[in-house]
């Protein structure tokens, strides 16, 4: 599966998990439930994986986490706040430079509708061809 298909099955199991919950809730509630709702696709996911600093030739662990890469191919930070601000897209853009991925997810789940609260964040990912009519 490519980035563009595999996004699209990650942003139906983030709907799936608004639906229940809803909105008001901590990141790491969301985070547990869309583990549990890959899972039952049978999605392969890792949470919580550490991103290593490459800094004048040494590798750093900074503390910094990815909340979740899905299927070694996207990458998916999760929020649950009033608006994503560009410093949220912004750090997501590092993670992907510094995981070497093209496709990061934000999926902000403290909104009314959860298509309002997802946002694609590329590094270098080509778009699929527009059809032909």
């Amino acid at each position: 599966m490519d980035e563009n298909s595999l996004s699209k099955e990650i942003i139906g199991a983030a709907i799936e998990v608004h639906k229940a919950p809803g909105p008001g809730l901590l990141e790491s509630i969301y985070e547990e439930c869309l583990g549990k709702e890959l899972s039952l696709r049978q999605i392969a996911f890792q949470r919580q994986v550490p991103v290593l600093v490459q800094y004048k030739g040494l590798s750093l662990e900074c503390g910094y986490r990815i909340d979740l890469v899905v299927e070694s191919l996207v990458v998916v930070e999760l929020k649950a706040v009033e608006t994503i601000l560009p410093i949220h897209k912004a750090q997501l853009l590092t993670y992907l430079r510094l995981t070497d991925k093209k496709l990061g997810l934000i999926l902000n789940f403290n909104v009314e509708l959860m298509r309002e609260g997802i946002h694609r964040v590329v590094n270098g990912l080509l778009s699929p061809e527009p059809k032909s009519r």
